[in-house]
């Protein structure tokens, strides 16, 4: 049996399929959220063939019910004439009170449900929700600046330790 990883200690169990990279570049994250989704069988079978995409995806609030727009899931390979559509909005699993709390936060003014990574947990297909604000280009330039400083920091303690 092989030991785990460093950092695999939280994240027992779990197999990431995609992740929205663009998420944490164009948004700032302020609240996260575990949710549930409804699938059909070729879809499942397609997620685990690790095929997905969050690109343009988001989440909306319809009458009482938490829905992700715009994910792609492709027609499973194998599948027959009863495959899923690849764009089809998606239920989300949630409780009326993560709901409701999540509708407050996203009602806002500025402020979005932007999904940032597909997984299986345990054997069950999970989104991780937040809730986001869009960064302007001026926020950008200062998150790069932040981190080149960041990386110099650390290029000079290595430089230093050797």
């Amino acid at each position: 049996m092989s030991r785990p990883k460093k950092g695999d200690a939280k994240d027992e169990g779990i197999q990431v399929i995609c992740r929205n990279k663009r998420a944490l570049h164009d948004y700032n994250v302020f609240d996260r959220l575990e949710c549930g989704l409804v699938l059909t069988g070729t879809e499942v079978k397609s997620l685990r063939d690790g095929h997905a995409s969050l690109e343009d995806a988001y989440a909306r609030i319809q009458e009482g019910e938490v829905w992700l727009v715009g994910c792609d899931i492709p027609e499973y390979a194998m599948g027959n004439r009863q495959n899923h559509k690849p764009k089809r909005p998606r239920k989300l699993l949630l409780h009326r009170r993560e709901i409701s709390k999540f509708a407050g936060k996203a009602s806002e003014r500025g402020f979005t449900l932007v999904p940032l990574r597909l997984y299986f947990k345990e054997g069950r297909a999970k989104v991780e929700l937040a809730v986001a604000r869009g960064k302007q280009a001026h926020d950008k330039r200062q998150a790069q600046k932040k981190a080149d400083a960041q990386r110099e920091i650390r290029r000079a303690m290595v430089q230093r330790n050797r």
